[in-house]
């Protein structure tokens, strides 16, 4: 298997870089070579998946600091668990599961006996585009490169510009362990987001906002390009009326500030038994308290992005308050909160919210939980399905009646019970929204089909021709067997509508 050491003596030729050439001069670089070299085998696959990982691995503190920096503030341990050691699990399973998942399938054995032979294979699209956000932009950006790879493609990444600092370090190794016609990473140099999004690639692959989102599906389908749309939402919870309360704030308080909240997982609001919401809004609170001894300088507190987001999530807290909710923050011994210069934003817990505040139908992604209290489960459920669907919903209780009844009556992408982001964890269960936050699903297997093309080829042993029976002149013998096969037909829908009671 290639080492990256050896890469980076055969693979950067004429010492070209991304940035030396067009968005489109490495679109058409790409897929000359897909095109040059044809499918690559399964050994092809696995090493540079391999090199992948090297990639974030030889540079992971490198990239940390260059995260801290872009943020203003991020815990190296966050960087390092969720945007390097994180995308490790799925690229390990594809390197261990692609031969298998390669291989051409024999459906249509009962066919086959008739005198056909049908396959299926599972091609490689080509040359894939994945745009990525800024809130994980190594995590949401590689894993689904892994997953193209896999499948056989060429990959074009381009990062948010949000977080230009992790993105220049990631241009600046990834030549060490790709040739251009492989892997390329984009940067600023190449224009915006929105023209990489009218490259005319085999499959554009999105991760980010949903209003960002609509515009990529739009300039996408000028080109007929198909798209997998990574978007977020207002993520629910629900405590259940036998809930550990106590253990159900801990836990929510926790997941809230991820990232600072920036989180297309993170739960955005709760609905809490009437009679408990005062101690759940107590502990949460506690919780933050315990945690947070200090905010403003503190640098495991991650910073909001930039100013433009810090001002959103302030201006949505205030709006709410304005409006008549009820603000709860907090705010340590002697320090002034929000800081707009560190932007940093204190822990805040919202109740009394309405219908006509900002809060109710906009994605805070920030250190905002809004609390609801509920007497009857379908007070939530109203609630819920009367937004757009969800990334993700959590559930805090037992897999009872009450839970199955909100899984049947709502959408979301996902279900979490218990805790947060779970579903995240481990590459058997497909990753992606629904409606309003996405389309299309990768992660393990899931991200191996979304960028292959399922080929079907089938061929015939038959002594008659179906050109031919399907072909003027037709016979009265071809209207016999036409007449049988809709008497036959309709004899098993009647058989079926009996069963069901129709008349």
């Amino acid at each position: 298997m290639t080492k990256p050491a050896d890469v980076a003596k055969k693979q950067v030729r004429d010492e070209k870089s991304a940035d030396t050439l067009t968005l489109q001069a490495l679109l058409e670089l790409q897929r000359a070579a897909f095109l040059r070299d044809g499918i690559p085998d399964a050994q092809t696959r696995i090493d540079r998946i391999v090199r992948l990982q090297a990639l974030l691995l030889d540079n992971a503190e490198e990239l940390a600091e260059a995260l801290a920096a872009d943020f203003g503030s991020r815990p190296r341990e966050l960087s390092i668990a969720a945007d390097i050691a994180g995308c490790m699990v799925d690229l390990a399973h594809q390197k261990k599961h692609v031969t298998k998942w390669m291989e051409t399938s024999t459906p249509g054995k009962v066919l086959a006996r008739a005198g056909f032979r049908q396959e299926v294979r599972h091609d490689p699209k080509g040359v894939v585009g994945i745009m990525g956000p800024w809130n994980f932009p190594l995590n949401l950006t590689i894993v689904p490169a892994g997953s193209a790879f896999a499948a056989g493609n060429r990959v074009l990444i381009r990062p948010s510009s949000v977080t230009a600092k992790t993105t220049a370090v990631l241009a600046k190794h990834a030549p060490r362990y790709f040739d251009l016609e492989e892997l390329a990473v984009l940067t600023s140099a190449h224009g915006g987001g929105s023209d990489f999004a009218k490259l005319k690639v085999d499959h554009m692959f999105f991760t980010g906002s949903p209003e960002v989102g609509a515009s990529v599906a739009t300039e996408a389908a000028k080109n007929l390009v198909p798209v997998t749309l990574e978007l977020g939402g207002k993520n629910p919870v629900v405590v259940d009326i036998d809930a550990d309360i106590a253990k159900a704030a801990t836990r929510i308080a926790d997941a809230r500030l991820v990232n600072g909240g920036q989180v297309c997982l993170c739960p955005d609001y709760v609905w809490v038994p009437e009679a408990k919401l005062g101690e759940f809004t107590d502990r949460v609170l506690a919780r933050w308290r315990t945690n947070l001894p200090s905010i403003k300088d503190n640098p495991q507190y991650t910073s909001t992005i930039n100013e433009k987001n810090f001002s959103r999530i302030v201006d949505l807290i205030d709006d709410a308050e304005s409006l008549g909710a009820t603000k709860h923050q907090v705010i340590p011994a002697g320090e002034k909160l929000p800081d707009a210069d560190a932007r940093k934003i204190p822990p805040t817990l919202l109740t009394g919210v309405k219908a006509g505040m900002k809060i109710e139908e906009d994605e805070v992604f920030g250190p905002v939980l809004t609390v609801y209290p509920y007497r009857e489960l379908d007070e939530a459920i109203t609630h819920i399905t009367s937004h757009p669907h969800p990334l993700t919903m959590y559930w805090h209780g037992d897999r009872n009646e009450r839970f199955y009844k909100l899984a049947d009556s709502t959408q979301s992408g996902s279900i979490n019970g218990n805790d947060f982001a779970i579903n995240m964890f481990g590459p058997d269960l497909p990753f992606g929204g629904v409606g309003k936050s996405g389309m299309g699903g990768y992660h393990g297997k899931y991200g191996f089909d979304t960028f292959s093309h399922t080929r079907a080829v089938a061929f015939s042993t038959l002594k008659v021709a179906v050109s031919e029976m399907m072909s003027a002149p037709f016979t009265a013998k071809d209207t016999k067997n036409t007449n049988m096969q809709l008497k036959l037909w309709k004899f098993f829908n009647n058989r079926a509508r009996k069963k069901l009671g129709h008349k």
